[in-house]
């Protein structure tokens, strides 16, 4: 993977990113952007704009237009040592407060059987054409969002899915069984959430049930609801046979969701994570996530994957399976994740946690960190709420950011020989 030393476009990237007095005005113009509806401010016609873009913000968090572009970026990834990539489509829908009363079924156009047949179609070929690009131990993360007005109707309305939707999420799961690949179901705003959570829910127990998860479902920290809902999910699957997979995020929907869903102070989000990253990993019920019957205290199987920029998290749980694995413990199925363009320090001392194991004699007995970078592909006009999101999440995480650009700025340093 090139690094941002030898890439000085991804060096002014970090930089604005750490500075909040660039960093403002910047997320302003992305905003402008990501929302405009006119083609001199689409990055797919206008040259001007897409070459602004391709070779800053784009190449900092999006993996590729094209399958050879993103072909290219996994291999450069998996050659640095990262153990794979979870790599998405990057269509997404944000609700506005009009976007959702705009899905009121009165609403719906003369043809709009034929244009949820055409959005399914759209999606699904969008996720299969994603699960192809990847290789077995990866993972691909989709979002029920992007099949369309139908989808958002019934996630908001918590109803099961339509049988054309049905199908087409039953022949991706297939299609990425076949490759050894998992499906990690995205969490989205919390006007969608509990119809997610049950759509999740009803594949996982069809496609669960063999030695791993192929199917996760996404769980934010943040919210204050999460302990409880995932409680509930542990129990089903333990009352039902299957594999409950777990990605567990802080959160990424603070600019859209009722503030009064989360958390009061971000020390209680990092309470909530760490804590249930520890029940997970110990199968063991704690103060966090507590069972959801008084009388529940047997854990069922689990796989986790663990996305965090968070070096003290990331530590916490390292210190954790180093433990369990000088113990002679089993270990839970685990991966980290990290944003493509986002915590490099983080994941490249994962990565060279993982080659340190491999290759010391003296380090046999530790867990050696499976690292994966998250990655988006797709034309850029369809990258740009995406950005967008990801530049409002780097406003949280500004001191993240502070530590990479001195990292950065120390290696190009080293590179011309200025520092040793």
């Amino acid at each position: 993977m090139p690094t941002s030393a030898d890439s000085p476009p991804l060096m002014l990237i970090t930089s604005i990113s750490s500075f909040p007095l660039l960093l403002r005005p910047s997320m302003t113009i992305l905003s402008f952007l990501a929302h405009s509806k006119s083609s001199l401010l689409n990055p797919d016609t206008s040259p001007i704009l897409r070459l602004a873009l391709k070779r800053t913000f784009y190449a900092q968090f999006c993996a590729g237009e094209t399958p050879t572009e993103v072909q290219q970026t996994i291999a450069g990834l998996k050659q640095t040592g990262f153990k794979g990539v979870i790599l998405g489509h990057a269509r997404e829908v944000v609700l506005t407060k009009a976007d959702a009363e705009g899905l009121n079924p009165d609403n719906d156009c003369g043809e709009q059987a034929r244009c949820n047949a055409e959005d399914i179609k759209r999606w699904r070929e969008n996720t299969i054409n994603t699960i192809d690009l990847t290789q077995k131990g990866d993972f691909v993360a989709l979002k029920f969002t992007g099949a369309g007005r139908q989808a958002l109707q019934h996630l908001k309305a918590n109803i099961p899915c339509a049988p054309k939707f049905e199908q087409a999420v039953h022949e991706m799961c297939q299609r990425a069984q076949a490759r050894g690949v998992g499906l990690l179901f995205d969490a989205e705003q919390a006007a969608l959430q509990n119809g997610i959570d049950a759509w999740t829910m009803y594949f996982a127990k069809i496609y669960n049930k063999g030695e791993k998860a192929l199917v996760y479902g996404t769980y934010q920290a943040y919210a204050k609801r999460t302990p409880g809902v995932l409680a509930a999910h542990l129990q089903r699957a333990k009352e039902e046979n299957f594999i409950l997979g777990v990605k567990l995020v802080r959160g990424a929907y603070l600019g859209s969701d009722p503030r009064e869903l989360f958390w009061p102070t971000i020390e209680g989000t990092h309470a909530c994570y760490n804590g249930i990253a520890t029940s997970l990993l110990q199968r063991q019920y704690g103060e966090m996530l507590r069972p959801a019957q008084a009388a529940e205290v047997e854990f069922p199987k689990v796989n986790v994957v663990l996305a965090s920029h968070n070096a003290e998290s990331v530590s916490i749980v390292r210190e954790l399976r180093n433990k369990q694995a000088q113990a002679g413990q089993e270990l839970v199925p685990l991966a980290y994740g990290q944003l493509m363009g986002m915590a490099d320090n983080v994941s490249c001392d994962l990565v060279h946690a993982a080659k340190q194991t491999s290759t010391d004699t003296n380090n046999t007995n530790l867990d050696a960190p499976q690292a994966y970078k998250y990655l988006v592909w797709g034309k850029m006009s369809e990258c740009m709420k995406y950005l967008l999101r990801r530049a409002q999440e780097n406003k949280d995480a500004v001191s993240r950011t502070v530590e990479a650009r001195k990292a950065l700025s120390k290696e190009v340093l080293r590179r011309v020989g200025l520092v040793r």
